[in-house]
């Protein structure tokens, strides 16, 4: 058991990690719950796609033609990404933008990979969902605000561990999961709150370690660019960067890309300049077909104006970490299920660290009889950051 001297210390770092951290993690609780629901939600709000119902083997049309067909609603624009849902290759969305690095007047538009007919374009910069995911991922603050949350995150990861040493020795006078009910309001809240913390404990580290680790994605993918992706495009060095229209079939870049990988599917395509690749190539990233491997992207470069695959090697372990710790944060891998179960864990933390910041503001306010005996308790969570998903740009 820990001294006297080494609880005061512990009891120093639970209390100031925990009130600099608790708003915001009440904050990313908040917005965290509607996006683990991200898909039902926007089924509600009507701005989730459907397609069509038509036989499964129904021919596809030609990614030339759909990009065509996406580039037709904004002929100001060119190509960014096309990507694909997960678990759903009737639809391909088409990212398009002004220049290839501009993420202003970005606009995304559906096309059916059946019928090539236009089926709406996705809100990337309003409703409801962004609001929510903007606040969650970066406060509307960009990667400063993304690197701020993540500060905070690492004060609730201290926070928990401190909460474990202090709730150790002040259990020894209770039974697990006792509430003194026959004590003041504050003690109760206490005892409420050191039960929900103990119980949601594993959970909350998980989560909490893996939002910290997803604010890190946009420093991890730059990083991947100076490393291996330079080396990939070592032949390319000192070229001019391809205009748009001297891009080479969009089509006979992927289809290259499946001839190399036949177990796999795509997932998504970055277009030459873009994040993701290197200005004279097509990054097509191909996924596995199990349920850990289609977290998982390969990334194939495809030369732009020859459609010849020029390098293809599998993603670094702090990419694939970061992808593994993704879906992990929402509760991605167990359908609905693990939706339901994650945001039951969500709200008992919101409790958490509501009767948290009740007992620092009733701190004074209680007889000191009470008060002595109760050391801090265990508060705070950061509910996740989907961070704009490698799988969705």
């Amino acid at each position: 058991m820990p001294s006297p001297r080494a609880l005061r210390a512990w009891s120093w770092v639970h209390k100031w990690s925990s009130l600099v951290c608790t708003v915001f993690m009440l904050l990313l609780c908040l917005t965290g719950l509607p996006l683990i629901f991200h898909h039902e939600i926007g089924h509600l709000l009507g701005t989730e796609i459907e397609a069509p119902e038509m036989a499964a083997d129904a021919p596809r049309i030609s990614l030339d033609r759909v990009l065509e067909i996406a580039i037709a609603e904004h002929p100001e624009k060119g190509g960014m990404y096309v990507s694909q849902e997960e678990d759903d290759d009737r639809v391909w969305y088409v990212t398009l933008s002004d220049t290839p690095l501009s993420d202003s007047g970005l606009k995304q538009v559906a096309v059916d990979a059946r019928t090539g007919e236009a089926l709406g374009q996705p809100p990337l910069d309003s409703g409801f969902m962004h609001i929510m995911l903007s606040l969650h991922v970066d406060l509307f603050a960009g990667l400063p605000g993304t690197l701020f949350l993540g500060f905070m995150g690492l004060l609730l990861l201290v926070a928990i561990v401190s909460g474990v040493v202090l709730y150790a020795p002040f259990m020894r006078k209770l039974g697990f999961g006792e509430v003194r009910r026959d004590r003041s309001s504050r003690v109760r809240w206490l005892d409420l709150h050191n039960l929900l913390g103990i119980v949601t404990l594993t959970w909350l580290f998980v989560v909490g370690a893996t939002g910290v680790i997803n604010t890190w994605a946009d420093l991890l993918v730059r990083y991947w660019q100076t490393d291996q992706m330079a080396e990939m495009v070592a032949p390319y060095r000192g070229q001019p960067p391809l205009e748009r229209n001297r891009l080479g079939s969009l089509q006979a870049a992927v289809s290259a890309a499946v001839a190399l990988e036949p177990s796999m599917k795509v997932g998504f395509v970055a277009f030459p300049g873009t994040l993701f690749t290197s200005p004279h190539h097509y990054g097509v990233f191909m996924r596995g077909t199990d349920p850990l491997n289609s977290r998982l992207f390969k990334p194939v470069l495809v030369d732009a104006v020859t459609g010849q695959v020029t390098d293809s090697r599998e993603l670094p372990w702090y990419l694939t970490g970061l992808l593994i710790s993704q879906p992990l944060h929402f509760g991605d891998y167990g359908g609905r299920p693990m939706q339901i179960i994650w945001a039951v864990l969500d709200i008992l933390t919101i409790i958490v660290l509501g009767s948290g910041l009740y007992l620092w503001l009733r701190r004074g306010v209680t007889g000191s009889a009470d008060a002595v005996e109760l050391p801090p308790a265990l508060t705070g969570r950061e509910a996740p950051n989907l961070n704009r998903e490698v799988t969705h740009p």
